[in-house]
């Protein structure tokens, strides 16, 4: 038996933002369009007007400020709502591929590693832009990697997951390094026309690199612990399963809410966090791990309120903010690479025998945790 480590990690980030005032405005565009279009079916009050956003609303219920996108004119014009991408051709890469292989470089150099060292990567993302071939394999040709490459979707909990499958490949020696890798485009399978979470998400590509303890180069985290679970559940459903590039392709495509994210946010609120709270600390309490052990809570960035409460469950306190560090403010939720953001952006300053949790959870329900120590 071999123990993994986390050699290196690496964080793709658009070049495109979209703050909230941007966000607002072109939502109550939009707003103001559809009622004025439907304007007698309201006052007949056969139809609900849709109300506006603001700024102070969308901070209120998430604690974000602005999100990086692929694209921001799509999804800031009153008439389209949806980033338009670019249609590839066969011959070209994935959006994905060129999200994730940035990132998947990043956290290569940290460790000290090239591409042809790796033999496993796993693409583990809330969404994909195609069935197949496996976004994986058209990553490994991309970085000119070895062995073999395989997708992976447990919505937010995706990365965590990859992490557990690749670690328990390298402890077992079937594999002696691994990337996995996590591009995601949040902003193509959100409903921007819908108040309730048009804030949401954001899009971005993180990479963790795993290897064997004695072929680590230079700092590392041991990863003591994996532990995933599941319990199905309706309240965060999309049933798309792919991306939409083009207004062409969605002006062809039935106008049926449910084909982009939905989510009934109050029911989760109340279900996943003990869910989560639990998990977490009967992870740590199996493998003789206290809540006063833990130097640092990387959590999923869906919610400030919600990793406010998990900490404070968790830590039995209201956590430090350097104890649990924040970065959806900046990036808003980007599904299961959240927490790897976190994690990435909030470790180098740990000391040798600090221990840590990466943790993601969302859809299905699911949750994942990584125990760590700063080797």
């Amino acid at each position: 038996m071999f123990q993994p480590v986390i050699s290196g990690s690496g964080v793709f980030t658009p070049d495109q933002t979209i703050t909230n005032a941007e966000l607002v405005a072109a939502f109550n565009a939009y707003a103001d369009k559809v009622n004025a279009q439907n304007a007698r079916a309201i006052e007949a009050g056969e139809v609900a007007p849709i109300g506006h956003s603001s700024e102070e609303f969308i901070v209120s219920a998430s604690g974000i400020y602005q999100r990086y996108v692929m694209d921001k004119t799509g999804v800031l014009d009153p008439d389209v709502m949806h980033p338009t991408l670019r249609e590839r051709t066969d011959d070209e890469p994935g959006i994905m591929t060129e999200m994730g292989a940035d990132a998947c470089k990043k956290a290569l150099a940290k460790a000290g590693r090239t591409a042809d060292e790796v033999d496993l990567i796993i693409c583990a993302a809330s969404n994909h832009e195609r069935a197949y071939p496996a976004i994986a394999i058209e990553i490994q040709e991309a970085l000119g990697a070895g062995g073999f490459a395989f997708d992976m979707n447990v919505a937010c909990s995706s990365a965590t997951f990859g992490i557990q499958a690749a670690a328990d490949m390298i402890r077992s020696g079937s594999v002696k390094r691994a990337l996995v890798v996590n591009p995601e485009i949040c902003s193509a399978h959100l409903e921007w026309r819908d108040r309730d979470c048009h804030f949401i998400f954001g899009d971005v590509a993180t990479a963790t690199l795993i290897e064997r303890k004695e072929d680590a180069k230079g700092d590392h985290f041991e990863i003591l612990s994996t532990r995933c679970l599941t319990q199905f559940s309706n309240n965060i459903r999309n049933n798309n399963g792919f991306l939409r590039r083009t207004r062409e392709e969605t002006d062809n495509l039935p106008d049926r809410r449910d084909m982009q994210f939905m989510q009934n946010g109050r029911k989760v609120f109340k279900e996943v966090l003990p869910i989560v709270s639990k998990h977490i600390l009967g992870h740590i309490d199996d493998i003789g791990v206290a809540p006063d052990d833990l130097k640092r809570l990387w959590l999923h960035q869906a919610n400030k309120t919600m990793n406010d409460f998990i900490g404070k469950k968790v830590l039995g306190r209201v956590p430090e903010e350097a104890e649990q560090p924040n970065i959806l403010q900046d990036y808003a939720n980007t599904s299961s690479a959240g927490s790897i953001i976190a994690f990435s952006k909030y470790s180098d300053d740990l000391k040798s025998g600090d221990t840590g949790v990466i943790c993601s959870f969302g859809a299905g329900y699911s949750v994942g945790s990584v125990i760590v120590r700063k080797a």
